[in-house]
């Protein structure tokens, strides 16, 4: 009778001690973006988004993610993420806004008022408490079928030639690669914009398809560009919003709600971090670039303010625009540049003013 009691109470022990495991759930994600992880917004996924939340969820015990990634393309490509996790070929990835203007025009805000400020937190939290504040900013996500985790604004963009700048004068006759609306930084300058990614920059510049590049360091680093276009120099256009970690909108409601709430709190310090970290990585990449070979040179503060004056008046045409198809363009102009200066920023220009 003993011995029966005592096998009895071993069943009933390892039971208890198997019941977590077996309670536990199994989700299955794909993870994607369109540009590999030597680019930090995509790095900052793969090692630190996806190993937190996991860690977080073992806390917990109850529920446990299968990851499947696939970075650089092997999924969505470039300028096709929103639809690829919006269709379910992924369920969570980062969605540049710059390469989907027509689905999140007034997230490009930043891109029609260059030469506002460098501070990648400072441009990440304006832009995200926009998308609170201003219904039709916040809900360009949710009608692309989306839901909006967390965002990340890129590094100061500068110039990278195959010539030598000195001045906006520089720029005439020569072709520029500029990424979508940073075309609009050399109207009236007299180069000829050409359009570029991020995958293209470094064969457009060595084929003499364009003379040099409007880019953001990090960005240049990962492409090689100062192997072709050694000539650096910092114009301080600003650092630039430029899209953030999003969910398929179907997919993440369908979550439990402890499981959503460890995504909103990992995303939201996939936020912080990534600010601290591409700035650091931005100025420590301009050093390597240096010692590589470039040659960084700074545009003098009146010849920067020269340029931002010689450009028409971008920003106001562009809220008209979107004015015109029912947005509300003026709010979302007036919101950035109220939000710089809130946070202490000096614009050179004061986009909605003029």
């Amino acid at each position: 009778m003993k011995r029966r009691l005592l096998c009895a109470a071993t069943v009933f022990a390892l039971a208890s001690i198997a019941a977590p495991a077996q309670a536990q759930q199994t989700i299955r994600l794909t993870a994607a973006a369109g540009h590999p992880p030597v680019f930090l917004w995509v790095k900052l996924i793969d090692e630190f988004f996806v190993p937190e939340v996991d860690k977080r969820l073992a806390a917990a015990g109850k529920h446990k993610i299968e990851w499947t990634k696939a970075w650089g393309g092997t999924l969505i490509k470039i300028g096709s993420e929103s639809k690829g996790i919006a269709d379910g070929v992924a369920d969570l990835g980062f969605v540049g806004t710059i390469f989907e203007a027509p689905k999140f025009p007034m997230q490009n805000v930043s891109y029609f008022a260059p030469f506002g400020s460098e501070d990648i937190a400072v441009v990440t939290q304006v832009v995200n408490d926009m998308q609170k504040t201003i219904p039709a900013m916040g809900d360009a996500w949710t009608k692309n079928g989306l839901v909006y985790l967390g965002g990340a604004a890129l590094d100061s963009y500068h110039i990278w030639t195959s010539f030598p700048v000195h001045s906006v004068d520089d720029l005439k006759g020569k072709k520029i690669t500029a990424p979508g609306p940073a075309a609009n930084w050399i109207r009236g300058t007299g180069a000829v914009a050409v359009a570029g990614n991020l995958n293209t920059y470094y064969e457009d510049i060595k084929s003499g398809v364009s003379n040099g590049v409007i880019t953001f360091a990090t960005g240049a680093w990962g492409a090689k560009v100062h192997e072709v276009a050694p000539y650096i120099t910092k114009v301080n256009f600003g650092s630039q919003y430029a899209g953030g970690l999003a969910m398929n909108k179907g997919r993440f409601d369908r979550l439990p709600p402890e499981v959503k709430t460890v995504f909103r709190e990992v995303a939201a310090e996939y936020q912080k971090r990534f600010a601290v970290a591409q700035t650091e990585a931005a100025n420590g990449l301009l050093k390597r670039m240096q010692d590589a070979g470039a040659k960084i040179s700074e545009l003098p503060a009146a010849e920067r303010r020269h340029w931002a004056d010689t450009l028409p008046p971008i920003a106001k045409t562009w809220a008209a625009d979107l004015q015109a198809k029912g947005m509300p363009g003026d709010q979302v102009l007036h919101g950035f540049m109220d939000g710089l200066k809130k946070a202490g920023a000096q614009p050179v220009r004061d986009w909605a003013g003029k």
